[in-house]
């Protein structure tokens, strides 16, 4: 069927419509005349052109793909970008999962200083377990994980820190941070943030098995 114009592709698209809402009846076995009178269907429907058109809400649904830049600068930095994250984003999963578990156990022990305790334990071994793997991070990725901590976390790192080990640590790691020009204060803010609502669209697509 060729189709036009507006008008045709209108019409065209409800007797489409119209066809698609038969199908489920050509299939039904006959009813008896007491199944008619007790089942009640009821759906919504606009009024087009004086004709009765049956309306279906849609869910939204959000695609991505990879950006494409129109110089090669934008396009390396972009590129960049996702493979930071997806070195990144694993690392802040596992620290989302140590805090709950921590959070969750130290509701087990009986008093602050069995739970001190603990988190010595916790602190020395994340300081064991992810020193050497920050050390073979750049100082943008580090940034970068500062962010996704916060995202996954609802919490900053700094505000995570101070709550689990003390407001000392808090201020001393960040001022630590500081002096390379980071700051554990950073939040993740992909709706007035340009480069996190890129990582946003990246992370997406990695939980999509897109990338």
């Amino acid at each position: 069927m060729r189709i036009d114009n507006f008008a045709d592709m209108k019409r065209t698209t409800l007797l489409l419509m119209a066809f698609l809402m038969c199908i489920p009846a050509f299939c039904m076995t006959p009813e008896s005349d007491d199944d008619k009178q007790k089942r009640i269907l009821v759906a919504l429907a606009t009024i087009i052109d004086g004709d009765t058109v049956p309306t279906f809400e849609i869910m939204e649904v959000t695609i991505y793909g990879r950006r494409e830049y129109p110089t090669a600068r934008k396009q390396k930095k972009y590129d960049k970008l996702t493979r930071n994250v997806q070195k990144m984003y694993p690392i802040a999963l596992e620290v989302k999962a140590i805090l709950v578990e921590t959070y969750l156990y130290m509701q087990t022990l009986p008093d602050d200083k069995a739970r001190q305790e603990h988190l010595e334990k916790v602190e020395k071994g994340v300081w064991d377990q992810y020193l050497p793997i920050m050390k073979r991070c750049t100082l943008a990725q580090g940034k970068l994980l500062i962010k996704l901590i916060d995202r996954e976390c609802n919490q900053t790192s700094y505000d995570l820190i101070k709550a689990f080990i003390g407001g000392f640590k808090a201020k001393f790691y960040q001022t630590f941070a500081s002096l390379f020009g980071a700051s554990l204060k950073k939040e993740y803010d992909p709706e007035h943030d340009e480069e996190d609502a890129m990582i946003e669209e990246i992370i997406w697509m990695i939980d999509n098995d897109m990338l």
